[in-house]
């Protein structure tokens, strides 16, 4: 349905420009071919033609695009403020009507000294303002929502990976854009207004997940941006903790009444970002904090952390050493010979090789209640599993051990009424034996194995939460650091693995 009416917009669009072509003394197939069209506006309008080479260029295509736009329909007088704002938000409503206008003529190239002494027209300061605000948001917001977004690395869930305080480009044309499914909200928010709080966007208009073709599919072990599954329904005084985390320990009434409980739409909800370790249809496990799939030995980031025991002899450590490698420690209050180090593999063979050191072990979490949090899984951070990901078309049986892994994403990711009555489960109110999905699934996990929270916690990933890919550091920035030292300079525009 979104197809047909987006086809729709645009070809009244085109008609539009193509009856705007004819009345400028031009052929009006020439409106309706990318780049050529551009080639002429820029004709029509005095601009340099080698303008149209900018358009291939990101980012700055968007604005060489609505520079020519808004000049070609200044060289038919449309200039004033509203005529600017309907020209960029109804296009397809307002070009046609201009075209059919016997009034409205082509008064000739815009950009030239003649033009502008011939039809004078001199903006107020506010006007040039206006003019100004609402380009740059428009090209912001198609940049942000359709071509590339910055986002900054909050927590240490992806350390050493992605560190606090990097900051990304992160690609939504890689596995294409998606169409926002909440499209009227306030420019440049994600879900508060800045300042004031409250939502910054309005459900009055809701689209279906839709995403546009993209240059790739997602890739197992690719770095990935997304909406926090979990993140649906948010306690607003308590956001550290998930909805289903407070509602098991306090109660659900004790939740509603101690706190303000608002519910967000999927492109809404807040940005995660992790690696994709497990892609649809895969079997997923750990072994001791060994992550499996399909059986085989998954890949290991060469930055990835977990925690370790580090036994001495008693003489103690070089701290101002520790700091320099950046590893986090605790002496154990039990025995002060005894630390817990949070460090990669790497560093854990060399503090081993150390003379001080007797022994260095991985701790292995298995009291950590893992997802499904339910009384047939004793599944744990660290052993967990085997668990197969759904996947588009993946048909699973209905029972008491399926419903606890996949009745989830049955009844909230895909829409559907899940109840059990005596005799079987019911979706929808009909008797159902099993279910097959609708969409594919996958499973994010933390580089900062012991530090994250991902779907080891609240499990599956699906498609239509996918934002982009994280492409590389552009800054980053240590809040520890002293003067310039608080820029990582190695990290800047360092891409990401």
């Amino acid at each position: 349905m979104y197809y047909i009416i987006f086809a729709i917009l645009t070809i009244a669009t085109l008609y539009g420009l193509w009856l705007l072509f004819r009345k400028a003394g031009k052929q009006g197939w020439e409106a309706i071919i990318p780049f050529y069209r551009e080639y002429i506006m820029a004709q029509l309008t005095a601009r340099p033609t080698w303008w149209v080479f900018l358009l291939l260029v990101p980012i700055v295509n968007i604005f060489i695009f609505y520079a020519l736009y808004l000049d070609f329909l200044k060289s038919f007088g449309k200039r004033r403020f509203w005529e600017t704002v309907v020209a960029v938000l109804l296009p397809f409503i307002f070009l046609p009507l201009w075209g059919r206008d016997p009034n409205v003529k082509y008064l000739g190239q815009s950009n030239t000294e003649e033009f502008n002494k011939k039809y004078p027209y001199k903006k107020s300061v506010a006007r040039e303002w206006a003019d100004a605000i609402i380009f740059a948001t428009v090209a912001a917001s198609l940049i942000r929502g359709f071509l590339i977004e910055a986002y900054m690395i909050p927590t240490g869930s992806m350390e050493r990976s992605l560190l606090v305080g990097d900051f990304l480009f992160v690609s939504k044309l890689n596995y294409g854009p998606r169409i926002p499914m909440t499209p009227i909200a306030f420019p440049f928010a994600h879900h508060t207004m800045p300042i004031t709080g409250g939502k910054a966007y309005s459900e009055v208009i809701k689209l279906p997940y839709k995403r546009l073709p993209g240059f790739q599919e997602i890739k197992r072990n690719d770095v990935v941006v997304f909406n926090f599954p979990a993140g649906d329904t948010v306690a607003l005084e308590y956001q550290e903790t998930t909805y289903a985390d407070l509602v098991r320990s306090m109660g659900k009434d004790v939740v509603h009444n101690q706190f303000t409980i608002v519910t967000r739409p999927i492109d809404k909800r807040e940005n995660y970002i992790k690696r994709c370790v497990g892609m649809p249809g895969d079997v997923v496990s750990l072994e001791r904090a060994k992550l499996m799939i399909n059986g085989e030995p998954a890949f290991t980031p060469p930055e990835m952390q977990t925690n370790y025991l580090v036994y001495t002899d008693g003489s103690g450590l070089n701290r101002e050493r520790m700091h320099d490698l950046r590893i986090d420690f605790r002496q154990i209050p039990e025995d002060p010979s005894i630390f817990e180090m949070h460090m990669t593999v790497k560093q854990a063979e060399m503090i081993k090789s150390w003379g001080n050191v007797r022994d260095v072990e991985m701790i292995i979490y298995e009291d950590d209640i893992a997802y499904p949090q339910d009384k047939h899984y004793n599944w744990s951070i660290d052993n967990f599993g085997p668990l197969t990901i759904p996947a588009e078309g993946w048909t699973v049986t209905l029972d008491s051990l399926t419903i606890p892994l996949y009745g989830r994403a049955i009844r909230d990711y895909e829409g559907n009424t899940l109840e059990k009555k005596a005799d079987s489960y019911y979706i929808n109110g009909e008797k159902a034996t099993s279910y097959t999905f609708k969409q594919n699934y996958y499973w994010m996990m933390g580089d900062n194995r012991h530090n994250s929270l991902d779907s080891r916690s609240w499990g599956f990933v699906p498609e239509d939460h996918i934002v982009g890919k994280a492409l590389f550091t552009w800054m980053s920035w240590d809040k520890k650091g002293t003067f310039l030292s608080k820029i990582r300079w190695n990290r800047i525009f360092k891409g990401i693995n």
